[in-house]
């Protein structure tokens, strides 16, 4: 398991991540109050130490043109909705429209955070197993160091949620809340 952080993390290198909190997924999570409650202290506390704030958002494409998995899966006609009220992004943060599962693919994510100097990654969102963990690993393999703050993401699948809490922590640091918001 991934031990520590201290050493690697640098508070002006860092930026926080809030995953596709948009209406139809967070109405479909196992920890709705938990979840929202840990998300709004986090973006509380990065807008205080003005750390930079991503939300990222699902925009799928035109169903023609989603890939044939995604087309079979309904992505096509799936409506996230917005973000949800409880952490809605203010004029300084930025929000990315995405197609994918990861945040590097089709966006100008990589490019912003390399001009930046960014190289730490607070990731928090919805669903852990699949965009959460897919653009962590992404973002790993780029170069960049992830942090997943295990009690501020959240799935409707409990089970895969867990796994991929699993899976991650021996990998890359994986904290709480409070950690968070004792160390940045």
């Amino acid at each position: 398991m991934f031990q520590s952080i201290q050493g690697l993390i640098k508070r002006e290198r860092s930026a926080l991540i809030v995953w596709d909190v948009q209406e139809a997924l967070v109405s479909a999570i196992f920890n709705r109050k938990e979840f929202l409650s840990n998300v709004t202290k986090i973006i509380k506390k990065s807008r205080e130490i003005n750390l930079p704030i991503f939300y990222s958002k699902i925009t799928p494409l035109p169903e023609r043109f989603e890939s044939p998995l995604r087309r079979a899966a309904g992505f096509g006609k799936f409506e996230p909705g917005d973000v949800v009220k409880e952490v809605y992004p203010e004029k300084s943060d930025i929000v990315i429209n995405k197609n994918t599962a990861s945040f590097f693919i089709g966006t100008n994510f990589e490019l912003m955070l390399r001009n930046a100097g960014i190289n730490v990654l607070y990731f928090t969102g919805i669903a852990t197993e699949m965009g959460v963990e897919t653009s962590a690993r992404h973002g790993q393999n780029l170069g960049f160091i992830p942090v997943i703050i295990k009690d501020a993401v959240s799935s409707r699948d409990r089970e895969a949620h867990e796994r991929s809490l699993l899976n991650l922590s021996k990998m890359m640091p994986v904290i709480t809340t409070d950690e968070f918001i004792k160390t940045v």
